[in-house]
This record gives C-alpha cells, structure tokens and sequence, in this order.
C-alpha cells in the first residue's frame, strides 16, 4: 500500500520532469534533451529555444528562433563555435548555477554562461517574447545575473544594443555566419569603435565598408533616414561606463567606405560620377577619375600657402563628416562653433572643423582633423554642416560663384512671382468663362449621349467624370416624369430613364431642400470615382447645371428568384467587406439600404449613394458625429441616438436589409397580428418561437433551400444585435454566407420604433424587396 501511495506522489513529478517542456523556463530540475525535440517557448509564444541544425549539416547547436514563423529563422545561436556532432546535447542548469550545454559521457559543459554567482546558486533561465534569453537568480530580487542580447551573434533584434561596456570590457558585436549551414564567427562584424567620438562601423575582416559618422545629439550624421518621423526609436548612450546603441541602417553606394578615397567627397546627385574632391584639392590620379574610379582619392594642390596667408573656410552644408578616427580628429566639448574656428585657423595642420554635436542647442562642442578627409558625403537634407579650410585665392573664388548664384536666384524668383501672376489672371479668366456657360464645377468631360458608351468608358479610364447635358437627362426621363419616378431618397427623388443609345439608367435628383450639399455632392461623385469593385455601383456621370444636380447610374430591371436574391446578399456582403477592408481607403457608408442597391444587367449588385460616407485610416474603425444622418430603421441604435458610427454600424444596416430581402417587407411595415411595430422586432418574434420560415415573402413558392433560408434569417439577427461589439464583422457575415458551420445564437435585437400607417407595403400587397430594388436605387 506504501508503495501505491509512493507510485502516485512521484508520478506527477516525473511527467512535470520529462513532459513539461513547452513553458519558458529551465530550473535544476526541468532540462532540454536534443532527442526528445523539446523546446522552450515565450509566454507570448514568439520565440523558442531549442536544439536545430542548419542546412544538411548533422551538426547540433542550441539556438532561439521565432516559434510561429515555418522554416526555423534562428535569431541567435549558444554554441555557435562548438558545435555536438550528435543528438545527445542536453541543456540544462549545473551546480554552479551557470546555464550549461552538456554532451553524453562529458563532465566538462560545450558552452556555458560562464559567471560567478554570489549568494544562493538557485538559478532558473527564462526565454522572453523580445527574444532575449536570461538567466534569472531565485531570490526574491529576481536579479538577472546573464542576458542573451549581451552576447548577439548575427541578429539585431529590438531592444539589443551594439556597443561595449568600459566597466566589464563587454563587447557587444555582430558577427556573420560562415555560412548558411555553418553558424560559426564569419568574416562580417558590425560594431562601435572606440574613437574619440563614437560611431558604428561595418567590417568585412579588418577593413571597414561601412560607418555611421558621428552621433550629433539626435541621429548618426550619416543615416539621414533618422529624422523625427524615423520608424525606429533611438536610444544612444555614451556615459563613463558604456557607449551603446539601438537603431537600423541601410545602404546606398556612397554609403561604402572610403568610396571617393582621401579629401574626395561623395556627392550621388551630381550625374554622371559621384565623387568630387574638397576645394583645394584635386584628384591624385587623373586618369582614374576619368574611368570614375575614385578610391585613389584628392590631394593639395600645388603652390598653396596654407598658413597664415588669408585663408579661411568654406562651409560644407549637409555632409556627413569625415571619419573622426582617420584623420587625427579631436573633441573638445567645452567649446562652440565660433571658437572651434578660431581654434582651427591658428593650427596649420587642421584641415577641417563641424559641430560635435549639430543638433543639441545649436551646435555644441568642437570637432578638428588634423590629416586626410575620409570617407565624407553629402546629402540633400539633414547632414550637418562641415567647414573646410582653402587658401584666400580659392576662398575669393568661392565668393564670387556665391554672389552670382544669389543674382541668378534672385531673377528666377522674380521670373516665377511674374508668371505666377499671369497664370493667376488667366486662370481667373478662364473660370469667369466656365461660371457664365455653365460648365461643370469639377471640369469634367462634357458629350452627347448618342456618342455611346465607348467615350463614356474612355473619359472614366482617363480619370475624368462624364458629364451630361440636362436636356439629354429630360429626354432619357420624359422630363422627369412621374410616371418614371422609382422612389423617393433622402437627398431627393429617383427616376429611371433610357438614354439614345438604349442604355438603361437611373438618375438621382438631389433637391435644393434636401440637406446635402454642394460639399456632399462632391464627396459621393469622388468616392465612387476612386473605388472598382464588381458590387458598388458603376457611375456613368453627372449633370451640374444652374439648380440642378444629378447623378446618373447603370439600372436594369427585372423578377428574382431565391437563388438570385441569395447572390445579390453576397454580393453586398462582398462590397460592403471591400469598403470596410479590402479596398485602398477604408470606408463606412452610413447609409446602406434597399433604395441605394443597383442591379445590373446581370443581375449583379451594386451599392450606390456614398453622400454620406466617411473615410477612415487604416486602423481607425470608428468616429462620431453631431450630424446624424441616413434613414430610421436601418440606422443603428448607437448611431441614431448618440451619433457614433463605426464599421458595425454598417453590419447593423445589412442585417435590416438581408430580412427585407427574405420577408419581401420593409423595415417600417406594420404587421398586425405581432407585437412587435417593426419588421427587425417580428422576425425576432418568430424566431423565438421557432416559426421564423413564416415571414419568408410568399413570392418566392418553393424556389429555395429551408436551411439556407434560416441560414440566412440567423445571419441577419446577428448584426442587428443591440450591442455592437456583438454584431459579426462583414468578413465574418461572408464567411457565414458561404460556409455551413454552426452559428452562435442571437441575441435580442435593437428596435429604433417607428409606426407605419401604409398597411402592408406601399400598394397594399406583399412587394418583395427584390422588386423595389429593381424599380430603385
């Protein structure tokens, strides 16, 4: 019995020992073996670390990876240089407390943290979501006592410093791998030297490729990239204990070291070759700068009197400086600009003097190179400002070029305001002219109709919206008869008409009195200009004429079947899904309703009226509005009362609009055997009552599916739900749409009441919304 009760208290260890595995530590107890795969995962699970190999190498290392990205992209490597030729490699805690790689029949560790612990050795090592992996003293202090991101190999993740410690002697440099299937130390490091003025450094062995310059209080004087809108935060320290940093880089060709050699600068806006030489100088070899091989660099030129002759200094604006550790640079930071000159004109052997710091409260500390410039370049913007030192003929050259450059400036910019002016007066002119024919506010494409479509297609392909002539939207509507009239929206009525060459349209005929404005007029033609998809209406243009302004759209008319109202509520679906995340402008409608549905000659949807659209930034879903508009009872009830919309508020109006479709009713009809004074709060009757297939529109007979049809019914009562946050996104409605998995259960739905004293519909019988829809925008 003893030995039962003792089998069951030390199973649950055993397995926490052995199977536990997938949690972000390692303690004295809980290891990693290479034969049993097991890995160590972040609590957010983004990285992992384990065992892995690289290539078709059997070679064993123990390395962090990201956990969730296929393939094994390994961002930092233990045993980089030591790696286990088999699979017998465990990971784990010593007696010492160090985190220790160890191999079978080995008493010696592969790799180790290798520190000396004070205190209790009570050790556990962690992996964190920022990649870093430490190891962790038990205490109550929770000391970290070891960090990966001390010791990078060939990775830079955020938060990972480059730099080195002055206290510990601590370098923290990265190292290329030798190649894809060996991680050991390459031939690239990339690190800060330790000059008199701090700068990070690309080397291929010893020579370096690549240096940031030097750091002038907010960014690296060679990376103009690092402006205040840069995408990195930056963090440079250099205190008497360390030097470090954190930030990114990218290369162009002036960007290689040395690439204009010795006094040449790198200029890569000049045209034809990059490199020039200072002033004063001139190219070493002449027959190298012709075939643009510049590495041979610039020297003096002959007969120049340096010191104490009338030279002086010529500024160099937007450079990054030369290289601070090639050329005997000195720092003083007790000096300023004005001293720093004074300092270097008395010195013969200073060549050249910048702002230690440029860009901290106007420049501060002085910079001097005493010897060749190298590796300088030049910039548009940012940069900083580099002052070279010329002889007085070279200085009085430059002066001259300076005087006539501001001459020849000076009569440009009074060139330019002149023809500004005249532009202005032209233009003026000209809109008087278009003001007194009645042209088109917006300078669209005037045509007759009868010259067909095709110059209608070209002017849209041009960017251009077509513009009708108001007699040719009079006859296509017999004057705007009554007869023709389709409804009644709330910008103004809708006609629908026949233009000369057959084509079928609709026209929407905004009232003086209607409330939107020339602004909202304009906000609806450019919106459906800039979107393309196959269910948003297809505007073929517009008529501005004195009063009037119309816009004038495809129409078809026609009778529907379930099946094709199935496809026109996926098809709305997919459009609304585009306006909310698929196209380049993230769009909330406001406004979606049956009225404001096209169909085309096919059948197809296509929403329409984007007066009363909002367009939104890529991450804003939401916004609020002291202006509420759009049409009771498909508005949602946030928005109706407290005027704040969002990507929801448009679920809402579908959902109102799927259960126009299925029940041929709309939103305000009364139905008087139910309690409810809506269509929304009717279904929802029935629907508890498991009688919902009762308020399918007769019209149908037996053309559809009574699971769709549910389907369908269940989908609606979804987004009309009280609450927002528990309305589905349109993603999630067309995923409903054309999938059969189980739906979540609705819950009571928001009523915006409104009586209707029409009875049953407009003509008193049971118009499916199909039909309006056919007969409306």
């Amino acid at each position: 019995m003893n030995s039962v009760k003792w089998l069951i208290r030390i199973l649950p260890i055993f397995f926490l020992s052995q199977f536990s595995f997938s949690a972000d530590t390692i303690t004295q107890h809980h290891f990693i073996k290479d034969n049993n795969d097991q890995v160590t995962v972040s609590g957010g699970k983004i990285f992992a670390l384990g065992f892995f190999s690289s290539g078709g190498s059997r070679n064993r290392y123990v390395g962090i990876w990201y956990h969730q990205i296929p393939g094994k992209t390994v961002v930092w490597v233990a045993n980089r240089n030591n790696p286990i030729k088999d699979d017998s490699g465990i990971l784990r805690i010593d007696s010492r407390g160090n985190l220790a790689l160890f191999q079978r029949n080995q008493t010696l560790p592969v790799w180790s943290t290798n520190i000396s612990i004070a205190g209790t050795r009570n050790t556990i090592a962690q992996i964190l979501d920022s990649g870093n992996h430490v190891l962790l003293q038990t205490d109550t202090r929770k000391e970290v006592l070891w960090e990966s991101f001390g010791y990078p190999t060939n990775t830079w993740l955020s938060f990972m410093k480059v730099g080195f410690s002055l206290r510990t002697g601590l370098n923290q440099a990265y190292t290329s791998w030798r190649s894809p299937e060996d991680p050991g130390v390459g031939n690239y490091s990339f690190k800060m030297s330790q000059g008199v003025s701090p700068q990070m450094v690309l080397y291929k062995g010893s020579v370096p490729l690549w240096r940031s310059g030097t750091w002038t209080g907010k960014r690296w004087s060679g990376i103009p990239e690092m402006t205040q809108n840069f995408i990195f935060h930056d963090s440079f320290v250099n205190a008497d204990d360390e030097v470090s940093f954190s930030s990114d880089t990218k290369n162009e060709q002036c960007d290689f070291y040395g690439h204009c050699g010795p006094n040449g600068y790198c200029n890569p806006y000049l045209g034809d070759f990059e490199c020039t030489c200072f002033p004063g100088f001139e190219p070493k070899s002449r027959q190298a700068w012709f075939i643009r091989d510049g590495t041979g660099g610039c020297v003096r030129k002959r007969g120049i009197s340096m010191c104490g002759n009338g030279e002086g200094f010529v500024k160099f604006p937007h450079v990054k400086v030369p290289d601070t550790s090639a050329a005997q640079a000195l720092a003083d930071m007790s000096m300023g600009l004005k001293q720093c000159e004074e300092k270097c004109l008395r010195n013969c052997s200073c060549m050249a003097y910048a702002s230690a710091n440029s860009e901290t409260n106007g420049g501060t500390g002085c910079l001097t190179w005493h010897g060749d410039l190298v590796d300088a370049r030049a910039y548009t913007e940012t940069g900083q400002d580099l002052y070279i030192r010329v002889d007085k003929n070279e200085l009085g050259l430059l002066q001259k070029k300076r005087v006539l450059a501001v001459a020849i400036v000076s009569s440009a910019f009074v060139f330019l305001i002149l023809f500004a002016f005249l532009r202005c007066s032209v233009q003026r002119q000209r809109k008087a002219e278009r003001t007194r024919e009645g042209q088109n506010i917006f300078s669209f494409t005037t045509f007759e109709d009868s010259s067909g479509e095709k110059e209608m297609d070209d002017s849209t392909k041009n960017g251009e919206v077509p513009y009708f002539d108001l007699s040719t939207i009079a006859a296509a509507t017999n004057n705007f008869s009554s007869d023709n009239k389709l409804g009644q929206g709330g910008f103004g009525p809708v006609y629908k008409g026949v233009l000369y060459n057959g084509k079928e349209i609709a026209v929407k005929r905004l009232l003086n009195s209607s409330g939107q404005g020339l602004q909202d007029f304009k906000n609806e033609i450019l919106l459906i200009a800039k979107l393309q998809h196959r269910n948003l209406v297809r505007m073929l243009g517009c008529c501005i004429q004195g009063e009037e302004k119309m816009l004038i759209y495809e129409s078809k008319i026609s009778m529907l079947d379930w099946k094709k109202r199935f496809e026109i509520i996926c098809g709305i679906a997919r459009g609304m899904l585009y306006l909310h995340q698929d196209s380049r402008l993230r769009i909330i409608h406001r406004d979606l309703k049956a009225s404001n549905v096209l169909l085309d000659a096919t059948m197809n949807p296509k929403i329409s009226d984007f007066s009363m659209a909002r367009i939104f930034g890529e991450d804003q879903t939401e916004g609020d509005t002291k202006r509420v508009v759009g049409t009771y009872g498909y508005m949602s009830p946030e928005y109706a009362m407290q005027g704040h919309f969002s990507i929801k508020s448009d679920v809402y109006s579908f959902g109102v609009l799927l259960l126009e479709i299925i029940t041929g009713k709309r939103i305000s009809s009364y139905f008087p055997d139910s309690p409810s004074l809506n269509l929304v709060g009717h279904v929802w009757e029935l629907w508890k009552e498991d009688k919902a297939m009762e308020v399918v529109d007769p019209a149908l007979g037996d053309s559809y599916s009574t699971d769709e049809i549910l389907n369908c019914i269940q989908i609606g009562l979804l987004c009309v739900q009280e609450h927002a946050t528990h309305r589905p996104t349109m993603a999630v409605v067309v995923s409903m749409l054309s999938n059969e998995a189980t739906l979540p259960s609705p819950e009571q739905p928001a009523f915006i009441e409104k009586k209707s004293h029409n009875g049953d519909g407009l003509s008193g019988v049971k118009e499916s919304i199909l039909k309006m829809m056919c007969r409306s925008l």
